[in-house]
């Protein structure tokens, strides 16, 4: 049995991460702050004895008193609604954050996973993005707090793996959707659901045009438990995300035949740094882990739509509140 730390357990990627873990046989240590986390997502273990909740910002150091074998980092404001609320802690949370959670790893002697992102490569101007591409980042623009951040831990966690100090791996993790996705997280996937079943307007920045690939929840947490469970520490990033490319027009259609009815479509200006594609190159992954997804669109979206819909009616028929969508 395996002692697992899983911080940023309670999000909507944590958290079914830890069921995976728990799924296993496994002990699973989850830490969240809940600034974004949700309680409910970890409601269903708290009676499991082999799942234990700190409630913990990881900017502050980190004390564990028991053995732990691997960590996982996800502790992050991900959306840019949620990270653009305090740019200040997203980028503490990724570099000092990290920071300590890389020194509990030393201390401990436990393998170290990082999850990073595909916005290291900002607005990118090779296509597909390929680990080995440097990325084009705006460093003072306004998502530069979680690109930036991210960018420099990772920088870290090379250097602590160079220095013998963690057996340390990085997933860059490409635009993931699934069940437990906030209502209010601005990115497409859950935004445009919850206004399609409201019935009220999709909006959308920009023409609709960028690109963007979408991989199910189980199929990434699949990835990035092979990352952590390789034998053999493939020392360089690895992007985990499905390469199948659409618009967002061609999103927009694909969830109108899904629900039913097509909803009537407003847009806006561009967001500033919008990338204007997206899509991993998944060579590495597939060499390495023998990983690729798994799961369609279609019956990813079909899963997820049917999720919002259950969560609707259990709060009594009222609609979760919806922001506009950026093109995350």
């Amino acid at each position: 049995m395996k002692t697992v730390l899983i911080a940023g357990g309670a999000g909507f990627l944590g958290s079914h991460l830890c069921e995976a873990i728990l799924r296993e046989g496994n002990r699973v240590i989850c830490v969240d702050s809940f600034l974004t986390g949700a309680r409910a997502n970890v409601v269903p273990w708290r009676a499991n004895d082999r799942f234990r909740l700190v409630e913990k910002d990881i900017c502050t150091p980190i004390e564990i008193g028991e053995r732990i074998d691997e960590i996982y980092n996800l502790a992050c404001a991900a959306s840019p609604p949620r990270y653009r609320a305090d740019p200040v802690h997203t980028m503490m949370s990724s570099v000092l954050g990290t920071h300590n959670l890389l020194r509990l790893a030393e201390r401990k002697g436990a393998t170290f996973l990082q999850a990073s992102t595909s916005e290291v490569y900002g607005d990118p101007r090779e296509h597909p993005q390929h680990e080995d591409y440097c990325g084009n980042v705006n460093c003072t623009g306004p998502r530069a707090c979680y690109d930036e951040g991210k960018r420099a831990a990772e920088a870290l966690c090379f250097d602590f793996l160079r220095l013998n100090r963690a057996n340390v791996r990085v997933a860059r993790i490409f635009n993931t959707y699934g069940p437990r996705m906030q209502p209010d997280d601005g990115r497409i996937v859950s935004t445009f659901i919850c206004q399609a079943l409201s019935g009220a307007q999709i909006t959308i920045h920009g023409t609709g045009e960028q690109t963007r690939s979408f991989c199910y929840v189980s199929d990434l947490v699949h990835g990035l438990i092979l990352l952590m469970r390789k034998p053999q520490n493939p020392g360089r990033p690895i992007n985990l995300g499905n390469p199948s490319e659409l618009t967002v027009n061609e999103f927009i259609h694909l969830l109108a035949r899904q629900i039913g009815v097509m909803p009537e479509v407003v847009r806006l200006p561009m967001s500033e740094d919008d990338p204007q594609r997206r899509r991993p190159d998944i060579r590495r992954a597939q060499a390495t882990l023998g990983w690729q997804p798994r799961v369609p669109l279609e019956e990813g979206l079909r899963r997820t739509i049917k999720w919002f819909q259950l969560t609707t009616q259990q709060r009594g028929g009222r609609r979760p509140a919806t922001q506009h969508a950026t093109s995350l």
